[in-house]
């Protein structure tokens, strides 16, 4: 879960970034550990008709890539790693809080440039000190844990990390504990991401506090959905439990296009549920029209002042709003009612003139408008009277940070 917050969140001002956020992203939705067998145990013989060899051979090549110098690979671990034993979830077979080594040191050979992480040890107690700095509570304390992998461990042999030392390339696991809720769980990871970054010289700017709440706002912040042909967008943040009768376009597979690397659609029976990771945040059911897309924006009147507006937009709107009369066009706006008007363009629309059940978002403050023309579906807005401004921004990368999608 941090690393979708990597690439919006973060600015890389030195270095480079990749950032593969989903690689086990059928199983995260699944709450699994792996619902084709563990990931994380595939890396070091794995049968060509096993159905995750495709992903398997893509991140191989990413991690071999000359210009990758180190690599972090994030998981959540059962209770709480102790190099001795302290009760059942605090002990040395645990895996949560560790940062984990597969041996002391690596040989320093040229394709590790400038000897950068040859010390893995030592660059894993740094990392440990830096997190142990900033504890949300002592008991949360973090370890080092070294699996000697080479030594005869024939399981963590099989993992990402071993296979990429095996070519050179200094590697760490970063489990935080499972025990914890979601926004401590990407505390963690996200304090030992930036102390490895620190130590790699990597220069970067966070655009939010690191602390529980920061985390959550980042979280949740303006993830949205768009579908049809970009012509319909949703918000999910704070997205009621259903959300019916949206337009779709007739015998249309749903394409759809996310902001958040860990949004994602699910057909469930006849509609759609849409998960941020691994829950649920809404079930969605279409309802189904022809369409006409000679239009691409509407003409509205947004508190006074003359505005241009795309399918697929969001717009702020203080105290009211007006849709400008389209010829053979009908303006639904889904939750206003006027007695004997079936088309709603020309009136003036404020926010105490919606019902509140019919909004996007539990607070009432997110509506949507659609356009069609002789029943045909033309496209739709929203209008947003939240008092913040929207900053959705539906893809997002710069020369030094680079998303990798490993949906397949």
């Amino acid at each position: 879960m941090p690393q979708p917050l990597l690439l919006p969140n973060y600015r890389i001002i030195s270095g480079k970034v990749i950032v593969v956020p989903n690689l086990n992203f059928s199983s995260i939705i699944m709450r699994s550990r792996g619902i084709h067998g563990d990931m994380n145990r595939k890396f070091d013989q794995l049968n060509s008709k096993d159905p995750e060899s495709r992903t398997i051979d893509r991140i191989k090549t990413i991690m071999l890539d000359p210009d990758v110098d180190f690599i972090l690979n994030l998981h959540d671990g059962s209770g709480f790693y102790s190099p001795v034993y302290e009760e059942r979830l605090r002990c040395p077979d645990r895996w949560g809080q560790s940062i984990i080594i597969d041996q002391e040191k690596m040989a320093l050979l040229p394709q590790n440039r400038q000897g950068l992480f040859t010390d893995l040890a030592r660059a894993a107690a740094q990392c440990a000190q830096d997190v142990n700095r900033t504890l949300l509570d002592p008991s949360h304390r973090v370890h080092v844990k070294n699996t000697r992998t080479a030594k005869g461990n024939r399981e963590m042999a099989k993992t990402l990390t071993f296979f990429a030392l095996k070519h050179q390339k200094p590697a760490f696991g970063i489990e935080a504990s499972k025990s914890f809720l979601t926004p401590t769980r990407v505390y963690y990871h996200l304090a030992a991401i930036e102390s490895f970054f620190t130590q790699a010289g990597i220069e970067f700017e966070r655009r939010f506090v690191l602390d529980k709440a920061g985390i959550k706002r980042a979280m949740d912040q303006d993830i949205a959905l768009s579908m049809g042909d970009r012509r319909i967008l949703l918000f999910a943040e704070n997205i009621r439990r259903t959300i019916n009768y949206i337009p779709m376009k007739k015998t249309d597979n749903i394409k759809f296009q996310v902001n958040h690397p860990l949004l994602t659609l699910v057909p469930s029976g006849k509609g759609y549920n849409l998960f941020h990771g691994n829950r649920r945040l809404t079930r969605l059911s279409f309802q189904y029209f022809d369409c006409d897309l000679g239009l691409d924006r509407i003409e509205m009147v947004v508190d006074g002042r003359p505005r241009l507006i795309s399918f697929g937009s969001i717009v702020p709107v203080k105290d009211r709003f007006l849709v400008k009369p389209i010829p053979d066009h009908r303006v639904n706006v889904i939750g206003f009612t006027r007695k004997n008007t079936a088309n709603e363009s020309g009136l003036v629309i404020e926010r105490p003139n919606f019902a509140k059940r019919f909004s996007i978002d539990w607070d009432g403050r997110i509506f949507r408008i659609e356009v069609y023309r002789q029943g045909k579906f033309t496209g739709m807005v929203l209008v947003d009277f939240r008092t913040r401004p929207s900053a959705l921004k539906l893809a997002r990368s710069d020369e030094n940070s680079v998303y990798l999608d490993q949906r397949f």
